[in-house]
């Protein structure tokens, strides 16, 4: 069988002889190659954020579903979606192999494991045909993601792929497969490098493009995000202050405080 991309050699050598300048500069000529990589498969990213974006809008579920570094970076997306936006977090899950509470152990003999990730998505999450679920998997084949993007299939819930190699066993389970090529890593088989790096841009990518789809953002700013510190008060405080400018900053602040956040504030303000 043919050595996949993202296990083949790296393209530096005597890594263990060079000089810190050295490594930096050839670790970010290799990291300028992902975002290239990305442009050549933004159709593909819009049709599966259209299709995500469909189903939550009829009121079904995504789900990221992953294991290692990518499943690790979609928990983190995940994580931080509901303070930021101000939305239910039962919209975006993840099923991470060994489990989220888990995240920290790094389990990652977890992969090897076909049965988990439909059991998880089944039982725990209860998903239907109304839900989509996006598996994440560099090499693509995965075998925790590969199976469980398969039982997906056979229950007709459709499915999406992230992964960092051609014709990858992974995308034939996917409705919306998406195929990030970066070469060979640059300490071969390290797959938390330009593979990692594509999965937190992808995440990005998805996660921000639905919630200003979805009317979380206005112009650009985070206007329904949670009071969660003193951070993001002041930085609603100051959005409202420039669509409210007959007010100040201490009634602006006083009325997000009093009514939980600044879309809040100016309902109140209309009404």
């Amino acid at each position: 069988m043919a050595l996949r991309l993202t296990e083949q050699p790296s393209l530096y050598d005597h890594l263990e002889t060079k000089s810190v300048a050295e490594l930096i500069r050839d670790i970010n000529a290799e990291d300028k190659k992902v975002p290239l990589a990305i442009e050549k498969v933004l159709p593909d990213i819009e049709r599966m954020i259209s299709a995500i974006e469909a189903k939550i809008r009829a009121g079904g579920r995504m789900f990221y579903l992953g294991c290692g570094t990518g499943g690790k970076l979609a928990v983190l997306d995940i994580l931080e979606v509901p303070n930021t936006y101000g939305v239910d977090p039962e919209i975006m899950q993840c099923v991470l192999a060994g489990g989220v509470e888990n995240l920290v152990l790094d389990l990652e003999e977890a992969e090897d494991d076909i049965e988990e990730g439909w059991r998880t998505l089944r039982d725990k999450h209860h998903v239907t045909p109304n839900d989509i679920v996006v598996g994440i998997s560099a090499s693509g084949c995965t075998p925790y993601v590969l199976a469980s993007l398969k039982a997906c299939k056979e229950h007709g819930i459709p499915t999406a792929s992230i992964c960092n190699n051609p014709d990858s066993p992974i995308s034939a389970f996917a409705d919306y497969p998406i195929e990030v090529i970066t070469g060979p890593e640059f300490i071969t088989g390290s797959t938390r490098m330009k593979s990692g790096t594509t999965q937190k841009l992808l995440c990005d990518m998805i996660s921000t493009t639905l919630m200003c789809r979805l009317g979380r953002v206005e112009g650009s700013r985070m206007v329904n995000a949670n009071l969660i510190n003193n951070k993001v008060i002041d930085r609603l405080t100051r959005t409202m202050v420039e669509r409210h400018p007959g007010m100040t900053y201490e009634e602006c602040e006083a009325l997000i405080k009093k009514y939980g956040g600044l879309k809040k504030a100016e309902e109140h303000l209309d009404k």
